[in-house]
């Protein structure tokens, strides 16, 4: 643990819903739900609008659409509109110290050390957060962020918690224990449900019950390394440093389906339009892959993996389609499919010339639950007959508007989806510089319409 509070934890603030709202006029002020928005979806963040009313992050769609009121809006991720604007904010975060942990698309550790300040007292590091925070808005079109600053990790991620949303917290040095002290032991680093009610039953609920727990107490109950790792964070003794090299380690992409499916060919048909997005994005962050993964999710919610290494590293889609196809053949699937997923991982700069030769190698049965993210799911048509699911997923003229996605027409500029359905998709033609804009409707296969870059906040 450090002796100044020169650890800095940076956390944007509902941060897709946040950019929704931005990037579409119409929804500021509204309580905006973002992800799966079929009816097996998942949330992935909700507004503070939408939160108000018990929506939150990992909390299926439909319990979200049951408790939100009527015209909160529901819509896709736009993953590439995220990382457009992840991207300005993590180049600010590097402008103020070289030394930054990326943790994830919204949150990093920045060292401070490494910034050029006079020095690291309290109210210095205060004054140079708030000159972050207004730089922050003005080159992110108007996102939010709140931050903590302290003498360790743990310290400050929970700063940056305690004054959500756009909130800035310093824990001074000699402060931390209590701070802690009130907190539920959730609030500790690897504190997860199950340690919490195991905690309960020995009478703890707070940081500072936790704290009267002898360390051979701790060990007995939860082992030599976390036992021991329990007993030091209550006293808020954390020694971990930034980490400053997170390199992908995967890319992957995967479908939810609205009914189980038990077509081999519709699950050979989603494979193939799922490694498209895969390969796509290994092309784009300028990688080839040399293992393929597939995972299947049982109606019963098992999980099975199998994956397939090849010395050919590759990105073509084709090739990582027909090798996740061969090994979902290698599976008995009698109960049907509920989830498909594909991914790729072993990445190297380069490929040699080649296709992987299926004949010579098996998958392998290990597993790779870090290699599947979270997709975008597709929004039923109000009214329309999903039973024919062959029909759903076979190659069709009608395109597939996800309500979110960017839209350009000819003559009234771009948009995005404000829902579809009926051989009919609906479009708000607005942005972030723009009021809210007309909404008009379409046939699903007018060509002039046509999917369109995020919009420049700009």
């Amino acid at each position: 643990m450090r002796s100044d509070p020169s650890i800095l934890h940076v956390d944007l603030d509902a941060f897709f819903a946040s950019v929704e709202q931005r990037d579409k006029p119409s929804l500021r002020g509204r309580p905006v739900v973002v992800g799966g928005t079929g009816r097996r979806g998942v949330v992935s963040t909700a507004s503070y609008e939408a939160r108000v009313y018990g929506a939150r992050s990992a909390m299926s769609t439909a319990e979200a659409r049951a408790i939100c009121p009527a015209g909160t809006a529901f819509l896709s991720p736009r993953f590439e509109a995220y990382r457009k604007s992840s991207l300005v904010v993590m180049d600010l975060l590097r402008e103020l110290s070289p030394l930054v942990e990326q943790v994830s698309i919204d949150e990093a550790y920045v060292d401070l050390r490494g910034a050029d300040l006079e020095d690291l007292e309290v109210e210095t590091v205060r004054k140079r957060l708030e000159l972050l925070d207004a730089d922050i808005r003005e080159a992110t079109g108007g996102l939010t962020a709140s931050a903590g600053a302290a003498t360790s990790k743990m310290l400050a991620k929970i700063g940056s918690d305690l004054d959500k949303p756009n909130g800035i917290t310093i824990v001074a040095p000699g402060e931390e224990e209590s701070v802690l002290e009130p907190m539920s032991v959730r609030a500790i680093s690897g504190v997860g449900p199950a340690t919490a009610a195991r905690l309960r039953t020995f009478g703890v609920e707070t940081v500072g019950d936790l704290r009267r727990m002898t360390d051979t107490d701790l060990v007995s109950v939860f082992g030599e390394r976390h036992g021991r790792s329990l007993f030091a964070l209550a006293r808020a003794r954390d020694d971990r440093e930034l980490t400053l090299s997170r390199e992908a380690k995967s890319i992957s992409n995967e479908e939810t389906f609205e009914r189980d499916v038990h077509e081999r060919h519709v699950l050979h048909r989603e494979i193939e339009r799922i490694a498209e997005s895969v390969g796509a994005r290994a092309e784009k962050a300028g990688v080839f892959g040399r293992t393929v993964h597939l995972k299947v999710r049982l109606p019963d919610f098992t999980a099975l993996t199998r994956s397939f290494t090849t010395t050919s590293p590759t990105r073509d889609a084709d090739v990582i389609a027909r090798t996740a196809t061969r090994l979902l053949d290698g599976l008995d699937l009698p109960q049907g499919v509920r989830l498909l997923g594909v991914g790729l991982s072993g990445f190297v700069a380069h490929a040699q010339t080649g296709l992987f030769d299926l004949e010579t190698a098996a998958g392998d049965e290990t597993e790779y639950p870090e290699v599947f993210a979270p997709s975008p799911q597709d929004e039923p048509a109000p009214g329309s007959d999903t039973t024919d699911l062959s029909t759903r997923f076979s190659p069709s003229p009608e395109r597939r508007w996800r309500t979110g996605m960017d839209v350009h027409h000819p003559d009234h500029g771009n948009g995005w989806v404000w829902g579809s359905g009926r051989s009919r998709v609906t479009v708000r033609f607005e942005g972030p510089s723009t009021p809210p804009g007309p909404v008009h409707t379409f046939a699903v296969d007018d060509e002039a319409l046509s999917p369109a870059e995020a919009p420049s906040w700009t």
